[in-house]
């Protein structure tokens, strides 16, 4: 999963990034000026945090599900309304910032710090002609990006483009767990206990395609907030990226990317609700067999 989040990485270049006219042409330009190994930078950080980040995602909107269950009902294991399951969404979505806010900047600047930079960015109009792209090195890796972030621009600096998070992923899990319970209903053949791998696996996928998709204005908000920072300061908050990219590229920029994020969202999604279930079961079953 991580690989695979890594491996569209060029969606942080389209968003963020100026000089692509498209996703081929961002292909194109990434592996001919860094190799194949352009396509996984700033992996590691993720590859390292992906297993606690999902653990708490997913602990978090289980957990909350139950205990509302038990407050409202007087069972942990009711049924959940959809009131329950957007207000379970919602708090992981709060609670997931904490987590992925740090990991995500960390990653967008190892990305961008190798961004061919037009001379344009830098207002200097006469000689981008001659020279071209510049290209700087910011940071030599996750744990020197995080100090020196820390060091530059304190604890507010690692939660840059929080806000952008919050408003990307509180809905954005609503439209994530809602569509998975309701579809992974829907798809189970009725007098099954639970649902099948299959099932899982497919509606785990929808729910993915559909939250990822909808959730791409913000997450191109977001992208450019987080990259700013790492030679420039353009942008003043929320309000004044939207207007800036508005402004400069028209109401189509904050669907930048849309295609990638559906792409990516399924097998991802798909791969990590059959992992979480599957898990369940699992541990289920060892709680069933030690207390009979």
């Amino acid at each position: 999963v991580p690989l695979l989040r890594n491996y569209f990485f060029t969606l942080t270049r389209l968003q963020a990034g100026q000089g692509y006219g498209s996703m081929f042409n961002c292909v194109l330009t990434v592996y001919r000026n860094e190799n194949v190994a352009g396509f996984f930078k700033g992996m590691s950080f993720p590859l390292a945090s992906i297993a606690v980040y999902s653990s708490v995602v997913f602990g978090v909107f289980s957990n909350t599900q139950r205990l509302i269950g038990q407050h409202r009902y007087g069972d942990s294991n009711h049924a959940p309304a959809l009131s329950d399951l957007a207000v379970a969404s919602m708090v992981a979505g709060i609670v997931s910032v904490g987590i992925g806010g740090p990991v995500d900047l960390v990653k967008i600047r190892l990305q961008m710090q190798t961004q061919p930079f037009i001379e344009e960015n830098f207002q200097l109009h006469e000689a981008q002609t001659t020279v071209g792209f510049v290209e700087q090195i910011a940071y030599r890796g996750p744990v020197h990006c995080v100090s020196t972030i820390l060091r530059q621009e304190g604890l507010a600096g690692v939660y840059r483009g929080a806000g952008a998070i919050i408003l990307r992923d509180v809905p954005g899990y609503c439209l994530y767990f809602i569509p998975y319970t309701f579809l992974c209903g829907w798809i189970t053949p009725e007098g099954c206990l639970s649902p099948s791998p299959y099932s899982v696996w497919m509606a785990g996928g929808i729910a993915g395609a559909i939250s990822w998709g909808t959730a791409t204005p913000m997450d191109v908000v977001k992208s450019r907030l987080q990259a700013d920072g790492v030679y420039l300061n353009k942008y003043k908050g929320i309000v004044d990226c939207i207007a800036q990219s508005y402004q400069s590229e028209g109401f189509k920029v904050f669907f930048r990317g849309i295609t990638v994020n559906v792409v990516r969202g399924f097998p991802m999604s798909a791969a990590m609700f059959l992992g979480y279930e599957l898990s369940l079961k699992a541990i289920r079953g060892n709680q069933a067999e030690t207390n009979p």
